[in-house]
């Protein structure tokens, strides 16, 4: 029997995972901590392959090298390497996009494909996250049925910036749409809301909506000296 592990911290993968991987061939195993993922456990398993759906720790040249090691990567590589790619992708427009399947390397975001499948960027990032998690999900379905060759990244390279935290704050010139797609994109669990200061508070929204000639929205209020949620 071979053995494969997904490797995720984010709540729609992990849901996503619990519902598929008990239909498939093998032996499953999840890693949703940063300290499991080491070449000593890797190495008890000996898997036939890592997947990668949402992993925002380094992982070490020894497992890169020594296993198969897949990643997910929402863009159309090798458009869009680099950090925040939903955010950064609404921030530039695009309605869609696709959700590339790659072999890791020691380069980030550098390796040859195996799959590439469309995705809306309509919605919430919640939402779109959890489309994600179901193509992810199918793609690893048809990399171990189908063990496709892999295909070499062809096209203009893009590299998109990692957003922080702060960069979440909502432009005080910026349109309607721009501030549904503002709020849109962050709204997510684990993610930092879209907020505004006001003097000793600070105002998060989400749940936006598009209206005829306004935005709706949830309001959140607290103090400044409450830790964010994320």
């Amino acid at each position: 029997m071979k053995n494969y592990i997904v490797a995720t911290i984010k709540p729609w993968n992990i849901q996503q995972y619990k519902k598929v991987v008990k239909n498939l061939p093998g032996k499953w195993y999840l890693i949703d901590q940063p300290k499991k993922l080491n070449l000593a456990y890797i190495r008890k398993i000996n898997p036939e392959f890592i997947f990668f759906p949402h992993w925002s720790w380094k992982v070490s040249d020894e497992i890169i090298n020594d296993y198969e090691c897949v990643c997910f990567h929402m863009t159309d590589l090798p458009y869009g390497k680099g950090g925040s790619p939903l955010q950064n992708l609404i921030k530039r427009n695009h309605t869609k996009t696709v959700v590339t399947a790659l072999k890791m390397e020691k380069k980030f975001d550098s390796g040859p494909i195996y799959f590439k499948k469309k995705l809306s960027l309509k919605g919430s990032a919640h939402v779109i996250y959890t489309n994600f998690a179901l193509i992810a999900f199918d793609l690893i379905k048809k990399i171990i049925s189908e063990k496709p060759k892999l295909k070499k990244q062809l096209g203009r390279t893009v590299v998109f910036k990692r957003r922080i935290p702060e960069e979440s704050i909502v432009p005080k010139k910026i349109s309607l749409k721009n501030i549904y797609d503002h709020i849109r994109m962050l709204d997510a669990p684990t993610y930092p809301k879209a907020f505004i200061e006001w003097g000793s508070k600070i105002i998060e929204f989400d749940k936006a909506e598009k209206l005829k000639g306004r935005v709706e929205a949830r309001v959140i209020i607290y103090d400044k000296t409450k830790k964010r949620n994320y």
